[in-house]
């Protein structure tokens, strides 16, 4: 969440700096809000000073009644009446114009970087590093043509039991996503990160402390009979476990790795990528989410990130990074860089990890803090995929797949899975 105090005292800075994300927004009518509300309340802290004035006036005139010379003591009884009764009313008019404009307020993204690339949309992403040797393969196979082959997972299925766009895993399929998860939970725990397992279902206030709401209500499912949403993603519980929490800045940074269903409509997706593993409206992930110092939250952005690429080095699967442009960052994030591994049927990489830095956003909007120097400041936020599965799992049957049909399993993965291979029938 941005600052209300710089909306109110620099509007024409706060619109430039959102401006770079390719929309031009009139701050103009919450500006006018924020002005009155500091009216308010500067009347509201005058009169609330000058009612407890007469309430010890008034006391004193009480506890020594005999001695006291008081002649205008009902006017100032009937003045002080007067004050409460306007110090409710300011209250009630601060209160309601506060929750408006914090409304408006969280539905504001958040500043780009200084160093994050200035651009319109994705096509001005910046490519920053690739990895791994690209292997050949003639006449590829889709994931979807391979895991199908294999009776990994049966998505028609899956369609009559709840809708399209879901998957049921089946047999080998099952087994290669439970290795994908503990291989890459326990490469992260060994890193140092420790392992959460959160709530599927979330409340309003922890997808608003996240950046999810109330802009992006549509892509959440939400329990109708309760004030609880599927979660999205674990990024959102991770945020909420320290909500209101002032952080010792001694455990900073914290480090967590979640486990966790996911659950998206994905309603902008417009018919992309509606068959597979690619954009499911219920998939597997597992997330990084760290608490920084806010002086270090650059360095732990990049740290962050070589932590997600090195599931990717272990499974050898080749990728490319993309540093994110202003007009393509995502809602909470100040500077993003994406995973995009590289799938041989589209002939294309394909994002599978979006690392990103909050910077102050999030926790603003969740109330975290530290205390450094006496002072109560901020945490940075951050977090990255340490990947989702699905998308692995589509990586692998497509860079491993045998030309007689059947799968190689990774080396790193091996251990996890039991063997070597997964054949044809």
């Amino acid at each position: 969440m941005l600052d209300q105090k710089l909306i109110r005292e620099d509007p024409k800075f706060v619109e430039k700096r959102l401006s770079l994300r390719g929309k031009s927004i009139d701050l103009s009518a919450l500006n006018k809000m924020t002005l009155q509300l500091k009216e308010i309340d500067m009347e509201l802290s005058e009169l609330q000073s000058e009612s407890k004035k007469i309430s010890k006036t008034i006391g004193k005139h009480f506890k020594n009644p005999d001695n006291s010379s008081m002649s205008n003591f009902e006017e100032l009884k009937n003045k002080g009446n007067q004050l409460k009764s306007r110090i409710i009313d300011l209250e009630d008019k601060s209160r309601k114009l506060n929750s408006e404009i914090k409304l408006e307020i969280l539905k504001l993204p958040n500043f780009p970087g200084g160093k994050t690339p200035i651009g319109n949309d994705e096509s001005q992403n910046n490519e920053i590093k690739k990895w791994g040797n690209i292997i050949p393969i003639d006449n590829p196979k889709t994931h979807l043509e391979i895991g199908e082959s294999l009776n990994l997972f049966d998505t028609k299925k899956s369609a009559l039991i709840s809708k399209s766009r879901f998957v049921t895993l089946t047999g080998s399929g099952a087994r290669l996503e439970r290795a994908l998860i503990n291989f890459m939970l326990d490469t992260h725990v060994e890193k140092g990160y420790l392992e959460i397992m959160p709530p599927a279902l979330i409340n309003t206030e922890s997808l608003q402390g996240s950046g999810q709401l109330p802009k992006f209500s549509n892509e959440s499912f939400r329990c109708s009979d309760d004030d609880l949403w599927l979660s999205p993603t674990a990024e959102v519980p991770l945020t909420a476990f320290h909500k209101n929490e002032i952080i010792d800045f001694s455990l900073l940074p914290i480090k967590y790795v979640a486990y966790s269903p996911c659950f998206r409509r994905e309603a902008g997706s417009y018919g992309r990528d509606t068959k597979g593993l690619i954009r499911l409206h219920q998939f597997n992930k597992v997330e990084l989410y760290w608490y920084s110092d806010p002086s270090q939250s650059d360095n732990a952005h990049k740290t962050i990130t070589r932590d997600a690429e090195e599931i990717l080095q272990k499974l050898n699967l080749p990728y490319r990074v993309v540093d994110i442009c202003t007009g393509d960052l995502g809602f909470s994030s100040t500077r993003t860089y994406d995973l995009e591994v590289w799938l041989p049927s589209s002939n294309s990489y394909r994002e599978i990890s979006s690392c990103s830095n909050c910077c102050d956003f999030q926790a603003r909007r969740s109330s975290i803090r530290t205390k450094i120097n006496n002072k109560n400041l901020y945490v940075h936020t951050l977090n990255g995929s340490g990947l989702a599965i699905g998308r692995t799992m589509a990586a692998i049957l497509e860079n491993y797949q045998m030309k007689d049909g059947s799968l190689k399993i990774p080396e790193a993965l091996i251990p996890y899975f039991g063997s070597s291979f997964i054949n044809s029938k």
